[in-house]
């Protein structure tokens, strides 16, 4: 944890020490490791994202969430290998899953029953901080993870990042201002996401990520995360060559979430 992480990031990563001791007190490291062996074959997910960039459409990370804690339940009809077949069948580059359990009610089976059910690679959307949920998340057939800047140091930064490839799996690297980019583009991580919601108001700016686009060097890419409702919004980002982005809360909400997700993109 760095020292300005946020305090309800501050409250959910000590729970996440909690409950991975309580794991692997019945799945150790080792069998981690081992079942991580057997997955299933990753699917590319950055190059998903770049596969519909190249073909001069929106790059899209479709979410799959229950709830949140600023927001409570979100979708009460919630079968996430049918949110998933929506989501796939309108135009969607990629699944995220909340696995989180406690503050976001959700859990490793979503991921895997979302992935089953579509041929789109699937990032575990998870509070990681360490190797055992790494090694989990290649257990459960993620094809990416999410490391968050604010809640890592340099070192560990790097070490689930280098982990992470080693497991042949792709990492978005989240940011929320400068100083956050300017780690992750040291670290090295190609695919990048800048969070518009600032985890101390809850406040919500698409400015965010306008303001760090200079940063950016080019051999990177860069996810806009939160603020996303409307086509104006879409315009604007993809009018300032940001063509990747991660939607969740517009799409949860909507009776059919993948029509949603095409009335936003296409």
């Amino acid at each position: 944890m760095s020292s300005n992480t946020p305090d309800i990031l501050k409250k959910i990563l000590q729970r996440k020490v909690e409950e991975i001791k309580e794991r692997s007190l019945s799945v150790t490291m080792e069998q981690l490791g081992l079942q991580a062996r057997d997955a299933q074959p990753v699917r590319g997910f950055i190059r998903a994202i770049e596969a519909k960039i190249a073909a001069g459409k929106a790059g899209v990370i479709a979410e799959i969430k229950k709830a949140s804690p600023s927001k409570g339940v979100m979708r009460e009809n919630f079968v996430p290998a049918e949110i998933a077949k929506s989501y796939e069948a309108h135009g969607a580059a990629c699944l995220s899953i909340l696995t989180d359990k406690d503050f976001f009610q959700g859990c490793e089976a979503y991921l895997q029953q979302a992935r089953e059910a579509t041929s789109l690679p699937v990032i575990r959307k998870d509070f990681i901080i360490d190797p055992y949920q790494v090694y989990e998340a290649r257990a459960i057939n993620a094809d990416c993870i999410l490391l968050i800047v604010s809640a890592l140091d340099d070192e560990k930064l790097n070490e689930l990042l280098a982990l992470a490839h080693q497991l042949d799996m792709d990492v978005l690297m989240e940011v929320h201002d400068r100083v956050e980019m300017q780690r992750a583009i040291d670290s090295g991580a190609r695919l990048i996401g800048v969070n518009n919601r600032n985890l101390r108001t809850f406040d919500v700016s698409l400015q965010t990520t306008l303001d760090m686009l200079g940063m950016l060097p080019a051999d990177r890419i860069l996810v806009t995360e939160s603020g996303i409702h409307v086509p104006a919004d879409v315009k604007l980002m993809r009018d300032n060559n940001v063509h990747a982005f991660l939607v969740g809360e517009a799409f949860m909400r909507a009776a059919e979430p993948g029509e949603k997700l095409a009335e936003l993109f296409f």
